[in-house]
């Protein structure tokens, strides 16, 4: 057999453009009217009509999951009362071993005496903010605050 006397299998056919004249009839093989019988169809999922829908979030910082400014953790006088004996110094680092405040991995521990309760011991506090009411509290009983 030589390279000249070489033939196909199958007769060299083309792609079958419909909707092109001829003799295919009303919807041109395409099956249905609309939009999915146009060229490029592509046909929205459901779940992106819902979306749209959903107004857009406007404005500073409401699309970040973490606040602009750090809040501290609260911690209230009649808690301290409660967890610790005379004499004792209360900072940040002391309430995470007590388990009193959680410290997540990374983050600066920010800690908040407020005045809620009573205090009948004398203790010290150092390296956490102290509200007015819990400030008097604490040094009505002869601690100090550093």
């Amino acid at each position: 057999m030589q390279l000249h006397q070489l033939q196909r299998r199958t007769p060299n056919k083309g792609e079958k453009r419909v909707g092109r004249g001829g003799s295919r009839g009303k919807t041109s093989g395409r099956g249905t009217k609309g939009q999915k019988a146009r060229a490029g169809h592509r046909i929205r999922p459901a779940v992106r009509e819902e979306l749209k829908k959903l107004p857009k979030l406007r404005g500073r910082g409401k699309n970040t999951l973490l606040s602009i400014q750090d809040k501290p953790m609260v911690v209230n006088v009649s808690t301290i009362e409660r967890l610790f004996n005379v004499g004792d110094i209360v900072n940040p680092k002391v309430l995470v071993e007590r388990g009193i405040v959680h410290q997540r991995r990374g983050e600066k521990i920010a800690v908040k005496i407020l005045g809620d309760g009573e205090l009948t011991k004398k203790i010290t506090v150092a390296g956490c903010v102290v509200s007015a009411s819990a400030r008097e509290k604490i040094e009505k009983q002869g601690g100090n605050i550093q």
